[in-house]
């Protein structure tokens, strides 16, 4: 999980990290590079000096832009939605926020954006590669990245559009989205094409 306390056209501040053994704040800014080696040689954050430890639920509440639980499922819950003050939430996990918590992060006005949209990069990348396999034909890096991003930012689009002309949340839109879709192909190319 990462928290971002400033985020701006040229970046983020990491100010918090965790792992199952715990999390540390670092109001200044976490060094990733330090704690990705310690998490490497040590096998988890345990002991890292980089930051003040803290409980993982700690880390959920601290006051920031950007918060992105990217490893468990049902982390976000209706028992500690109502302290969560970050102003947005990219899951990067699968699942991270229950039903219950979902209601309740709307209600206090956090922009979520849900984990089906968030965390779609890898199967659009997978997909790439089924492309270029059954092509014969090999992207560069920076061609994947670029069509990555293309897709990435035109879906994030398509569903905050239909999220505000709804007005509701990003994931009941994401999920208005990928319905309409589905109907619309097997409208058009019927259930067994």
């Amino acid at each position: 999980m990462f928290v971002f306390s400033v985020f701006s056209g040229t970046g983020a501040k990491i100010v918090a990290i965790s792992d199952r053994h715990g999390a540390f704040y670092n109001k200044n800014g976490i060094d990733i590079e330090a704690a990705l080696k310690h998490a490497q040689k040590a096998r988890s954050l345990e002991g890292y000096t980089g930051g003040d430890q803290i409980s993982n639920e700690e880390l959920l509440t601290l006051e920031v832009d950007v918060l992105v639980p990217a490893a468990l499922e049902n982390v976000i819950t209706s028992k500690n939605a109502g302290k969560i003050r970050a102003k947005i939430i990219c899951e990067g996990a699968n699942g991270p926020t229950t039903a219950g918590a979902d209601s309740i992060l709307d209600e206090k006005g956090v922009f979520v954006i849900p984990d089906i949209l968030a965390n779609a990069g890898g199967v659009t990348v997978s997909y790439f590669e089924w492309v270029q396999d059954r092509g014969g034909y090999f992207w560069t890096e920076e061609t994947v990245n670029d069509r990555l991003n293309d897709i990435m930012c035109k879906s994030f689009d398509a569903v905050f559009q239909l999220s505000r002309q709804h007005k509701v949340n990003m994931r009941t839109a994401a999920y208005m989205l990928s319905i309409s879709r589905v109907a619309t192909v097997h409208r058009l190319r019927g259930i067994y094409a």
